[in-house]
Formats: C-alpha cells, structure tokens, sequence
C-alpha cells in the first residue's frame, strides 16, 4: 500500500473517489494496482513491441478503469479494471499489425452479420447459425469462425443476466478469494478461450453473453438442446482442466 493522501483506504473507496474527480485518489489507485498491469503486460511479451510500451498502454487503462469506475456494479476494482487493461494493450497490438485478422475473413463477417440482419426481418427470429452460413454458401464452421473474428471482446466481468445474483462468466469456475490469484485465474481463462472449437465458442458465446437457454443455443446452431447441453458440459471441464495445469 502506498504512503499517499489515502493510503488506509482500500481500492473500491479510492475507486469512487477518483471516479468523482480526485486527482489524488486516482494516482493513488493507480500506484496500488501497477501488479495488475504488469500481469497484464507480460500475457502479451514476445510480440514485438517493448515492455515499458505494454506497461504504458496498460496503465492507460488503468486509469481509464479509475476514471470510469462503478460502484453499482458490485464487483471488486481490479475485477472492473482488468478487461480495460487488456482491452487497451490488445486495441494497440490489433491496430498495428500484431493480432490480425485476414480481410476474406472480415468481409465473410460483415456478410454473415447483413444477412443475420435480413433472416432475423424476415422469419421474426433469431435465425439458426446454419441458415445463415447455407444462404451465404459457406460451411457453418467457417461461419462460426468469421463471426467470432468480428464480434466484439466480452469481458469476464459482465454480469450472466440482469438478476443480481447471477454472477458473470468468470463464475462458471471455482474461484479463489485472493486477488491475485483470481487475476491469473481470469487470464487463464481468456487464453484457455481461445483455444476453443468454433462450435464450443459458439455456444459459449449464445448462452454465457446472449444469455440464451440452451434450447434456442440449440435452434440457432442447428442442433439438439441434448448435443449443446453435452457440448457445454465438454467446453466447461475443458475450460477448468486448462486452469488446473
């Protein structure tokens, strides 16, 4: 802990206080939790840019996560700020040319997501995965690969549903009640994520973000409710097997 203005306070008051406008409680928070951002920056070392430049564009979001900070939410700060940290290192490497995505891939997106658009007009639902590969003339993995390529990165820390106790996606996992230890349990999973079939990040993505039941998982990718209900028992022992190595 740091010797600052408030030093006895802990990360959620100093927090709000810099959330409000408090130069000083914000340097303060942001000296306190410099750890998450060196966890962050070494995730990302060996791609070509300096780790003082990692440092700096972590601490970017750092203070992005300061300033922009929720108590509402109910989740601890350094739960909040690590999405945003990592957000900002990934947004630089993406930008410049370290995490790519092909141009065929993105237009595919783009294509799918039109066409998603068109169905969903014209049957009054959410169209199922293989419909909407069929009508482009693509297979429904390539599918589920270029739309996975341009969705948007959703952070662990966004609530499973609007009812209070439902907790967030890092709660499918056992969790421990040390920081830092649910730091690098968050980080493992976002790795262990990527590592995923396009059919398990599918139906991750359908029922963990979408908040869908399995039985409309099941419509939209063209399967049964009994195959997704298998397939994400499979993806969450998988998921917890890759946090145990």
């Amino acid at each position: 802990m740091s010797e600052g203005k408030y030093a006895y306070k802990d990360n959620t008051e100093l927090a709000i206080l810099a959330a409000s406008g408090d130069d000083d409680a914000c340097t303060e928070l942001v000296e306190n939790n410099m750890g998450l951002v060196r966890s962050a920056a070494l995730r990302f070392a060996g791609r070509g840019t300096e780790q003082e430049d990692l440092m700096q564009l972590g601490c970017i979001g750092l203070l992005k996560a300061a300033r922009s900070f929720d108590a509402e939410r109910g989740c601890a700060f350094s739960t909040y700020a690590v999405p945003l940290i990592i957000g900002e290192i990934k947004r630089y490497l993406r930008d410049n040319g370290q995490v790519k995505v092909s141009r065929d891939t993105k237009r595919l997106g783009a294509v799918l997501l039109r066409e998603r658009e068109r169905l969903c007009s014209t049957y009054g639902r959410e169209p199922r995965l293989s419909e909407i590969a069929e009508n482009c003339g693509v297979d429904v993995r390539e599918a589920a690969e270029a739309l996975d390529a341009v969705s948007p990165l959703v952070s662990l820390s966004e609530p499973l549903s609007h009812e209070e106790d439902d907790g967030c996606l890092e709660d499918i996992l056992a969790r421990d009640d040390n920081e830092a230890d649910m730091l690098v349990e968050r980080m493992a999973l976002s790795g262990a994520i990527k590592k995923l079939s396009p059919m398990w990040k599918s139906i991750l993505s359908l029922r963990y973000d979408r908040e869908l039941s399995q039985q409309k998982t099941a419509e939209i990718l063209g399967l049964s409710q009994v195959k997704v209900s298998r397939e994400e028992k499979k993806l969450l022992a998988f998921l917890r097997n890759e946090l145990s190595k």
